[in-house]
């Protein structure tokens, strides 16, 4: 007998002012499975989980729950429908326990808190959910892979039967990521609902089901795991065969070293100690991957290598010339390109047109100003080459940054950056948020940069990607660094371990 869907989404489209964000979207979820979500950013796919999680109302089609026509009018409806979804950025309360936060979201506690029977209840879940956490400590004392668990319980004793998470693994290491889906696979067991919503191929392959491709707000396809491959669902994803993107392994980085920290220390925003003396190398065209978890010191050390935040400690050399004391404005003089986390924000002026944003850095140098006047057609001139050279979608190089997508942004910026052909670049997170298209982009010019002779720092929590495009890895852990490994020694459970700071310890390169 043919099991029967716990939820199904027929013909659903939701439309915005001038924008079609779902035009007749088919969903179905049965029982006992992992279902992967794919789809570029703007395919829909939010605006669906919206739609899902009562958060928008569709303005056609029907949505039925175990057979069941309703109508998801509000995330309270969804959640006593047994919906519920962790985000990528946590809903947790963190000077409370974890019990008392899943207490407070499943409204289990009663008048009367019994914090013995909470944790015991607490404890049970994680047990038969293989999702170990301690029930008494507060959401401030956990990594952020034990969040992620707490966010998890919260449904599972709450008596979730479909549980949404979008981009569960971006935040963990390898070894933590493996563990995640062994708790999905338990929650299919035993007849839940899984939908996995992310942007990495190989996880797809390793822990789904079923897989629904979105693309321009369209369902495309929805078929078994095992009748596709990775291959087949980026090009329904993006709609055309990508170039494969790889690291020329028989280039290797020259002798010259054009960056060198030596001892480097430096605090962060709250004056505490953030690198603890940090060395390191950057040759010319070499990649130097920094794996770690996020909040290990990686601002702190890209932000010191650009100029933007004066160590405490140490010194810098570029080219074996001391630039420990210089600013931002001395180190893009220098040849120092810093691509930032904070695309729109620290990288690009979201109110400011592409024009705007792409002279930034060289508004006074000639070829953009005479006597201290813009030179506008000479600008458009730069603007309309860089949007050619990387297929940037725009409306047009006068539109504001603000309304581009993520990866049209880092197109723009990392056009900018590379466009002063710099001797260092500094790459912190460059591909985070953006879809399979947009990342095999950004992933070309870095390694054409590379071919050029560049130096290039890439800071990413992205092991795959790191292992794609690095020449040698080393990891950040509680503001050290590892000895860099080349990346042919390097294996993806030694680089995890030593994200947690375990595996020997942290060294110092020599």
């Amino acid at each position: 007998m043919e099991k029967q869907p716990l939820l199904e989404m027929r013909g659903i489209t939701k439309r915005f002012p001038g924008v079609i964000a779902n035009e007749n979207v088919d969903l179905t979820l049965y029982p006992s499975e992992v279902h992967a979500l794919l789809g570029e950013n703007g395919a829909g796919k939010s605006t669906l989980m919206n739609i899902l999680t009562g958060i928008y109302f569709p303005n056609e089609g029907t949505i039925r729950c175990r057979g069941r026509a309703v109508s998801l009018d509000s995330p309270r409806k969804a959640v006593e429908l047994g919906i519920g979804m962790v985000h990528q950025h946590f809903k947790l309360v963190e000077p409370m326990t974890v019990a008392e936060n899943i207490c407070l979201y499943a409204g289990k506690c009663g008048f009367f808190l019994n914090k013995k029977r909470m944790n015991a209840q607490v404890e049970e879940y994680a047990r038969r959910f293989h999702l170990a956490v301690d029930p008494s400590a507060t959401i401030q004392q956990l990594s952020i892979g034990e969040q992620q668990r707490v966010e998890i319980l919260k449904l599972l004793v709450s008596g979730a039967e479909i549980l949404i998470l979008d981009e569960p693994t971006a935040v963990l290491t390898p070894q933590e990521a493996n563990a995640l889906f062994d708790a999905l696979r338990q929650m299919a067991r035993e007849g839940k609902s899984v939908l996995i919503i992310t942007h990495k191929l190989g996880e797809v392959m390793q822990v789904a089901d079923r897989i629904t491709v979105l693309r321009d707000g369209r369902s495309i396809a929805t078929m078994p795991l095992a009748q596709t491959n990775q291959d087949e669902l980026t090009v329904l994803m993006v709609g055309r065969q990508l170039e494969t993107v790889k690291r020329s392994v028989e280039r290797q980085a020259g002798e010259q070293v054009m960056m060198q920290l030596s001892g480097v220390c430096a605090s962060n925003d709250r004056h505490l100690p953030a690198l603890r003396m940090i060395d390191l190398s950057l040759h010319a065209g070499e990649i130097v991957g920094i794996a770690g978890v996020s909040g290990n010191g990686q601002r702190e050390l890209a932000e010191v290598m650009a100029g933007l935040r004066k160590p405490t400690a140490g010194r810098l050399m570029l080219e074996g010339r001391d630039v420990t004391a210089q600013n931002s404005r001395k180190a893009i003089a220098d040849g120092i390109a810093y691509i930032p986390e904070d695309r729109l924000g620290v990288g690009l002026i979201g109110k400011m047109d592409l024009a705007e944003n792409y002279i930034l850095k060289n508004f006074a140098k000639p070829q953009s100003s005479r006597w201290g006047i813009l030179r506008k057609s000479a600008i458009e001139r730069q603007t309309q080459a860089a949007v050619d050279t990387y297929e940037i979608k725009t409306a047009g190089i006068h539109t504001p940054a603000g309304l581009m997508s993520g990866g049209n942004l880092q197109k723009l910026l990392i056009g900018r950056e590379v466009a002063e052909d710099p001797k260092v670049i500094i790459a912190a997170y460059p591909v985070h948020g953006l879809d399979v298209g947009a990342i095999n982009s950004i992933h070309k010019i870095l390694l054409e940069e590379r071919h050029k002779g560049k130096a290039i720092l890439l800071i990413s929590e992205d092991i795959d990607e790191l292992f794609a495009l690095s020449d040698r890895i080393a990891v950040l852990y509680s503001g050290q660094l590892s000895e860099p490994i080349p990346i042919e020694q390097a294996t993806v459970e030694t680089i995890g371990l030593l994200m947690v700071g375990r595996e020997g310890g942290m060294k110092h390169e020599e």
